[in-house]
């Protein structure tokens, strides 16, 4: 059970027992009628997570719910699912054990069927070679004990006050296999047993749920990746020798040792050494990150070539790793807009099919035709099956949130997916959206007989101790083209000007370095033209003088990002409207603007105002879907206004809490990616709700008519499924950016 804010609660349940989509509709029916319970069930991850106020709801009660409606669960536990992947292991060898046992049952009824198509095979036994005792003898146990899940389910289902596939394959191959009995107890040799067709339906209906149990795993590929990557061991230090011990052991506070090459086991602080670690998981960045006492290690990142002792900050499931695999999890099982047609027809869809095969029956045995009545009745009932409509949304949505993760974007809901490719307004965040977010030193005019090297590393001599964002970027600009990376000299009598600037002595000169007033109050004048082109620029800019006279110019700037102008193009391709909203002064909002070639841009907004902005959007494109791009701090207000938010967050667990959709990589490219990825993501729901759908369309009326034979119509049952999930699948074909790509 998890903390979504102070209010609410969240809790993620492994449900055991669902069929079809009908199970999943009757199951998030009874959850949601709890008391102040929202609740969403996906069938495809087998997964329902509830949100509830606090204190409303406990683990045993919602078990209790769900045991009530017919089904299993359990807490899902996300970070360790290796007994629960063993436990699905075991379900499979014994399912597939007993679809071999059904196979070698079957096959002997089966062989009998060709000599169905020769003239007068349809009726009697004529063209029977196995006698139907024997018959009997083999699809019993096909039809009781191999098919006695569906039995198990079917009274589950109808304990519960609902209906399922297990009712409809249930009911139908009963009919085929009590009206087959009953013939051959009656010893009715010209009238045709149905033994084949009930052995064939139950079998061929465990071959579909093996190849969906088979493709619903590789839908969790993504998942089960992140968590393989999750450290089971670390080292730390006991009467001066390292010991291993199991990550579970670590608490907040713990102490623990890199050696070169480790994972690191937890969220933690550098105590002691200096190493790179690879952050690529996290950030998408290649290269690696240097380190030093005082800074963030993450968990499930890589140590590179030094020791490093680590204090331990966040453990277990508090730990920015584990935020992401649960942000993933929770996300593929998550419901999209697009599947509520699905829902609604899932909820009325098996009482719907039972009333059209009693009418099947009903019409054909008035005809006098019983044999006819009943065989089609069954072959309605087993064509109707739904297990492909409740796959057909939620796998795609598993593959695409999984393809997501991998490049970088982390999304928060499946509703959040479908609209990213819905969108056409995009509104972003100037500071640290399109531009670095920090300050940098872009121009340096010195002025005769000064060198450009020699003014800046005077003015960061005098500034290198000061906090100021402008002094920063100078002293680091200074360091930068250095060759040590260390400065060359020292200032004295340096001396602090609240607001306009700083002045000292650096061995026999006097030196200042500030605002152009600041310069004039001390009789310097400044040529005005040179700040007016750098002022027009939407720069800041920093005078210096030496022993009274003007020596030049230092211009600081927020620096547009390198691939900012390309992802920008990308969005503009896919048809997408984008607005620069900032907080920052006109001259500054027009020069970014200019850079990244955005034409709509508002200047000078406060926090609200940018809400005001992006409901203004919304306003004056009634229908389209408007996003909001920024860091997911200052602009949680228009995140929140937004039809879908994404945030900036280089690997920041603010940034995951923030938005809709987090850019890991901290690149707008994963906007372009999100939009790209959320189309995909569409257009395979839309397939797969095709495939699932035409099979009832055609298949049910040809069924009602007598066009098709039950054992065909479960063939077809296991197919549609079969294609919906490997529909779903060719979504890791679609390519997104790699990080080399954005620079």
């Amino acid at each position: 059970m998890s903390q979504e804010n102070s209010t609410r609660e969240t809790l993620e349940l492994a449900i055991t027992g669902m069929t079809c989509a009908a199970c999943s509709a009757r199951l998030e029916k009874v959850l949601n009628r709890l008391p102040g319970v929202e609740a969403a069930v996906n069938l495809a991850s087998e997964r329902a997570i509830l949100r509830f106020a606090s204190g409303v709801l406990t683990l045993e009660a919602a078990c209790a719910a769900v045991k009530k409606a017919g089904f299993g669960a359990s807490l899902a536990q996300s970070l360790d699912r290796e007994q629960e992947r063993s436990r699905k292991r075991d379900e499979w060898q014994a399912s597939l054990r007993l679809f071999w046992f059904a196979v070698a049952l079957t096959l002997p009824l089966a062989a009998q069927m060709p000599a169905m198509l020769w003239p007068g095979g349809q009726g009697g036994a004529a063209h029977e070679f196995i006698p139907r005792w024997l018959q009997c003898a083999l699809a019993t146990p096909v039809q009781f004990w191999i098919g006695a899940r569906f039995y198990r389910g079917a009274w589950n289902a109808l304990r519960a006050g609902g209906a399922n596939m297990d009712v409809l394959v249930a009911l139908g191959t009963s009919m085929a296999w009590l009206y087959s009995t009953a013939t051959t107890l009656a010893g009715r040799h010209d009238l045709h047993v149905y033994y084949e067709a009930s052995a064939m339906v139950i079998t061929l209906v465990m071959l579909g749920k093996l190849l969906e149990a088979r493709a619903k795993a590789r839908t969790s590929e993504a998942l089960d990746s992140l968590l393989r990557l999750q450290p089971r061991q670390a080292w730390v230090e006991q009467d001066g020798k390292l010991v291993e011990i199991g990550v579970d052991a670590l608490q907040p506070g713990s102490v623990f040792v890199l050696r070169p090459g480790d994972a690191v086991p937890v969220d933690g602080v550098v105590l002691e050494g200096r190493s790179a670690l690879d952050e690529s998981l996290l950030t998408g960045e290649s290269l690696p990150v240097d380190k030093q006492p005082g800074d963030k290690v993450f968990a499930a990142t890589i140590n590179g070539q030094a020791m490093l002792r680590c204090r331990a900050t966040g453990v277990g499931a508090d730990t920015l790793f584990a935020g992401i695999v649960r942000l993933v999890g929770q996300a593929q099982g998550s419901r999209a807009p697009v599947q509520r047609l699905a829902d609604r027809i899932a909820a009325v869809f098996v009482p719907a099919v039972v009333v059209i095969a009693l009418v099947t029956f009903a019409a054909w045995w008035l005809s006098g035709d019983f044999q006819s009545a009943l065989i089609n009745a069954v072959a309605v009932l087993v064509i109707a099956c739904p297990c492909a409509l409740g796959l057909a949304t939620p796998t795609a949505i598993m593959v695409a949130v999984g393809q997501g993760a991998r490049a970088g974007l982390l999304i928060k809901n499946a509703e959040a997916l479908e609209c990213a490719g819905r969108m056409k307004v995009l509104a972003l965040d100037k500071t640290g959206t399109l531009t670095r977010g920090e300050p940098a030193v872009t121009d340096v005019a010195a002025a005769q007989p000064w060198s450009s090297a020699t003014l800046l590393q005077w003015a960061a001599a005098l500034e290198h101790a000061s906090s100021h964002p402008i002094a920063r970027a100078i002293v680091r600009a200074a360091r930068e083209n250095e060759e040590s990376g260390k400065l060359p000299g020292s200032a004295c009598d340096v001396r602090v000007v609240e607001g306009q600037g700083i002045e000292g002595r650096i061995g026999d000169k006097a030196v200042l370095v500030g605002t152009q007033d600041f310069l004039a109050s001390n009789g310097i004048a400044v040529p005005g033209e040179e700040i007016a082109a750098l002022a027009a620029q939407g720069k800041s800019l920093a005078a210096v003088a030496v022993d009274g006279a003007y020596a030049g110019l230092i211009a600081v700037a927020d620096r547009l990002r390198e691939d900012s102008p390309a992802a920008l193009e990308r969005l503009r391709q896919a048809g997408m409207r984008v607005v620069m909203l900032t907080g920052d002064n006109s001259a500054t909002a027009a020069a970014i603007a200019s850079a990244a070639g955005i034409d709509d841009w508002r200047a000078g907004l406060l926090p609200a105002g940018k809400t005001d902005a992006v409901a203004e959007l919304k306003k004056a494109a009634p229908g389209s879907y408007v996003g909001m791009a920024g860091d997911g701090i200052n602009d949680a207000p228009a995140l929140a206004c937004a039809d879908v938010s994404f945030a900036i967050g280089v690997g920041a667990d603010v940034a995951v809490d923030a938005a809709d959709i987090t850019l890991v990589r901290g690149s707008l490219h994963g906007v372009a990616d999100a939009v790209r990825l959320s189309r995909a993501t569409l257009s395979k729901i839309r397939q797969n709700l095709f495939f699932a759908f035409i099979y009832n369309v055609f298949g049910i009326p040809l069924a009602a008519f007598g066009l098709l034979n039950p054992v065909i119509a479960g063939a077809a049952m296991a197919l549609s499924s079969v294609s919906v999930l490997t529909n779903s699948l060719l979504l890791k074909r679609c390519t997104l950016h790699r990080r080399e790509k954005y620079e």
